[in-house]
């Protein structure tokens, strides 16, 4: 396995310290120290695989750490926080993704047999180890960065060897059980869509509940389960989140920002935001718009 993890290091040597693209359909990796604010986000579902360093990942109260050869699979969009940190001996921290598609999904999964057991009321998102035969699947994958009029022909099948081989792992039930309609995750995905897609008006979780075939009671505990959120919270996550991203890459007030993502009151705004982020926003605002000044500078 070292060989395999020094081969996979030395193909995404490339990577920036943002997300790069690697001209492979919906593979990209990263390199180095990543701003703190990027890292604060809505993540799309993805299977992310740490070949350097270490990264840690918040979502509501739970806190992952994840270390080289560890995977982290995520099956829902989920707002958190990062961090990452170089290696002890100093190399930067370095990662590669996939970000899940819903189709290739649903094809894969009508190819293999149906589980016979289902998993209930567990997390959206956790970290495993990853095996040898997944490395195998990601080097062939990665290759293909040096080989590209291969990737159309080939992509797709290392895309799916990679999902199968999270699949045998000992998360695969999370991806098992976003692509079955009937069940619980699947269910709070969809309301995590629509309160997605209204995130800025008032949402009622006694509608969600009704629009996702369930009881209120068994919706917010299926929910909180899934995304270690209540509905509200998730809502609150997102609305403060795309107000920083308004007022530090639009240049938005602050009343501006609070306004457009739903709130009613800048007050109740400014003590949300300062709860998630540690600043009010007009000073984490000008504290990232400094931090990029001075990284560009450098």
């Amino acid at each position: 396995m070292d060989n395999q993890l020094k081969e996979l290091r030395s193909l995404a040597a490339g990577a920036e310290n943002r997300r790069t693209e690697t001209g492979i359909p919906r593979v990209a990796m990263v390199q180095g120290k990543i701003p703190e604010h990027l890292l604060a986000a809505v993540y799309d579902p993805m299977i992310n695989l740490i070949l350097q360093g270490s990264k840690s990942m918040t979502v509501g109260n739970r806190t992952l750490r994840y270390d080289p050869a560890t995977y982290f699979v995520m099956s829902i969009d989920l707002p958190a926080v990062g961090s990452v940190h170089p290696a002890a001996s100093g190399e930067p921290y370095l990662a590669v993704s996939l970000t899940l598609d819903p189709a290739v999904l649903s094809t894969l999964f009508g190819d293999l047999p149906k589980p016979a057991v289902r998993m209930e009321n567990n997390p959206g998102f956790s970290v495993a180890s990853v095996t040898t035969e997944l490395m195998d699947a990601w080097i062939r994958m990665l290759r293909l960065m040096g080989d590209p009029d291969a990737i159309a022909a080939l992509a797709p099948v290392y895309e799916r060897e990679i999902i199968f081989r999270v699949l045998q792992g000992p998360h695969g039930w999370m991806l098992r059980e976003i692509a079955a309609p009937d069940t619980a995750m699947a269910r709070v995905n969809m309301a995590i869509q629509w309160i997605r897609r209204d995130f800025a008006k008032p949402i009622g979780v006694e509608r969600l509940a009704e629009r996702a075939s369930m009881s209120v009671s068994a919706f917010h505990r299926h929910f909180k389960a899934v995304t270690n959120l209540s509905p509200l919270q998730y809502q609150k996550r997102v609305r403060l989140l795309q107000a920083r991203t308004l007022m530090v890459a639009n240049a938005k007030s602050v009343m501006a920002a609070a306004f457009e993502v739903g709130y009613e009151s800048a007050t109740q705004f400014s003590r949300d935001y300062a709860r998630v982020f540690g600043l009010p926003p007009a000073k984490d605002a000008g504290r990232i718009l400094g931090d990029t000044r001075d990284a560009r500078v450098t």
